[in-house]
């Protein structure tokens, strides 16, 4: 092969695998706590079957993208985002269709973290003589699916926090007051971003000052999944009048409480349809890394904090937070009372302050949205 020709082919699977991981993001929100997979297969250069992983325990992206294909995937390249499974789960192997379609090429984007997996996918096509070229545009298929390879390796969810603050940085004035500090616009980001995730994280404080629903509200194509709403309510102060706790019924509610939490204030909530988990605590607060493993235990991959600013300093000091989405409208309040968006530790000098990486900025008509993460490196 020419080195023209190589790169004519690079290039080419750079832009099928592009198509792949679009297809992919179309599960956001429904395949937890499976991956996001997208799938393409490819006959000399055109497209002849599309397929994405559409929710947990349906069929995987390879398989839709074969049936699209049909006979034509015959001999063709199958390009998809995640590596192939190759074990029986709620669905049969995928490698098994690859097969039985006749590929002769893959293009996988990046391996799978599955121990179950890890590689033993491509092995399994390469033996039986499927030519595979791996870790094509792998860094964005990594970022794609950064919950499900989190949880996969450490057993506990992504944490992602967010906050509207205003310029000065303040989260609510002095007596607590706080709606609005950000825009319909903005605020509207943050439905789509908790219709996206597994869970919803306020501590008490927030749920005794805002009452909120914490509900994902949006007008794209429905249904949409409700992401399961949780409070770190040491004493169990959540009041049953509450809209959290009326709503229950319809959308999960847990609170997570220390262990001597009143049993009779846990048997009214739990009455009311609110699940009550009993953790250890810490200084009198609820110890966070055990609360991380028992929410990956329960299948809950990704966790949005919404605060208030002790609930974010505390994932920022531990180190439990992973990326962040901060808002900040044009508004100074100038209140030396008013809330900050995070109480943390102590520093005396700037180079103790916590790094961020890759981050990036966005508009939200005058607000300013910042990203990025809390390390350097990604799972």
């Amino acid at each position: 092969m020419s080195d023209k020709t190589m790169s004519s082919t690079i290039d080419s699977d750079v832009v099928f695998m592009r198509e792949a991981l679009r297809l992919a993001a179309l599960g956001r929100g429904w395949t937890s706590p499976n991956p996001m997979v997208g799938a393409v297969v490819v006959v000399d250069g055109t497209i002849v079957g599309k397929g994405y992983h559409e929710k947990v325990g349906g069929p995987h992206a390879e398989v839709h993208a074969l049936r699209h294909a049909g006979a034509a995937a015959r001999g063709g390249t199958l390009y998809v985002t995640l590596e192939p499974c190759n074990h029986y789960g709620r669905t049969p192997p995928c490698t098994e269709a690859v097969l039985q379609a006749g590929i002769a090429r893959v293009v996988v984007g990046m391996e799978d973290p599955n121990p179950l997996v890890a590689g033993g996918g491509m092995e399994r096509l390469r033996s039986r003589g499927v030519e595979i070229v791996s870790r094509v545009l792998e860094k964005e298929c990594r970022l794609l699916n950064q919950a499900f390879i989190k949880h996969v390796i450490t057993g506990t969810p992504y944490v992602t926090l967010k906050a509207a603050a205003t310029l000065d940085g303040r989260i609510a004035t002095g007596s607590g007051d706080s709606r609005w500090i950000s825009n319909e616009r903005s605020r509207r980001f943050v439905h789509q971003l908790r219709c996206a995730l597994d869970g919803i994280l306020v501590g008490i404080g927030t749920a005794l000052n805002d009452d909120p629903e914490l509900t994902a509200r949006i007008s794209r194509r429905p249904p949409f999944r409700q992401p399961v709403r949780i409070i770190l309510d040491t004493h169990l102060r959540l009041p049953l009048e509450s809209k959290l706790v009326k709503t229950a019924r319809q959308v999960a509610v847990w609170i997570a409480c220390g262990e001597d939490a009143p049993r009779e204030r846990e048997n009214r909530l739990t009455e009311a349809g609110v699940e009550v988990l009993r953790l250890p605590t810490q200084e009198g607060r609820i110890d966070l890394k055990a609360f991380l493993k028992v929410l990956g235990q329960r299948q809950v991959c990704s966790l949005l904090v919404e605060g208030g600013s002790k609930v974010l300093g505390a994932f920022l000091e531990q180190g439990l937070a992973d990326d962040f989405h901060f808002f900040y409208a044009p508004k100074i309040l100038g209140d030396p009372e008013g809330i900050p968006m995070i109480q943390g530790g102590h520093r005396e000098k700037m180079s103790e302050a916590l790094p961020v990486y890759e981050m990036r900025t966005r508009r939200y008509a005058g607000d300013v949205l910042l990203s990025g993460r809390f390390h350097e490196q990604l799972y």
